[in-house]
């Protein structure tokens, strides 16, 4: 399986059961209400969180601020989609007094590039405070084991499933993931599989809220790194 599933509402039932599966996996596993099924991996699905933030708080500054305890591969894909958005990537300590101010938004590893493990809900409450959104970059296989991020407190989750030894894949190394509250879930990038009903009353699987989609919207889509 590769992040680039065809886009075709035709597509196999099949395939899109094993979507709404990842999908799912993903909710247990983060906490969050909401998942999409076409991340490419942990850097892009960091990046599409902070445009998404931006979306969601526009009012929020300009600046979005990185853990500075996160993968390297991670930051530079996120300073690399920043600079065309026009947004000022800040990296640094997200527990500093002056987080918050002209900030939209924050990423927070959890566990740590180093390993070190924090639980950070006071800090979270902090920064929904002062008006920031919050974005975790998750191991899923840590949380097996550790509280969910949306149990902390957290507005998005993001990370890659390469743990799970999923191999590489023709388009993309592994499948990414990104979550979030069922609030936000018109601004969420990439696609998205649900459960309809069709005209004689059975079960179907179909892409649902498609129509933000690059392939239907082109200039206005919400995404455009991996969709």
């Amino acid at each position: 399986y590769t992040a680039y599933t065809p886009y075709q509402p035709e597509i196999s039932q099949g395939r899109l059961e094993t979507l709404l599966n990842f999908q799912t996996m993903v909710c247990d596993l983060t906490g969050m209400e909401l998942a999409n099924a076409s991340m490419l991996d942990e850097g892009t699905a960091a990046a599409e969180a902070m445009a998404m933030c931006h979306r969601l708080n526009p009012k929020g500054g300009s600046t979005f601020f990185v853990d500075a305890d996160t993968h390297p591969q991670t930051l530079a894909v996120v300073q690399t989609r920043a600079e065309p958005l026009g947004i000022d990537v800040r990296v640094g300590d997200p527990a500093d007094s002056t987080v918050g101010e002209g900030i939209f938004g924050v990423l927070v590893s959890y566990p740590g590039s180093s390993g070190a493990l924090r639980d950070d809900a006071a800090l979270f409450e902090h920064l929904h405070e002062r008006g920031t959104l919050v974005v975790v970059a998750s191991d899923p296989l840590a949380l097996t084991l550790l509280r969910p991020p949306g149990e902390i407190g957290a507005d998005i989750a993001v990370g890659c499933t390469q743990r799970f030894g999923v191999p590489l894949g023709f388009g993309g190394p592994h499948a990414g993931y990104l979550a979030t509250k069922d609030a936000h879930k018109r601004t969420l990038p990439g696609r998205l599989v649900g459960v309809s009903v069709d005209s004689k009353g059975r079960k179907g699987y179909r892409l649902t809220l498609s129509t933000r989609e690059q392939h239907i919207r082109r200039e206005k889509a919400t995404s455009n790194i991996c969709t």
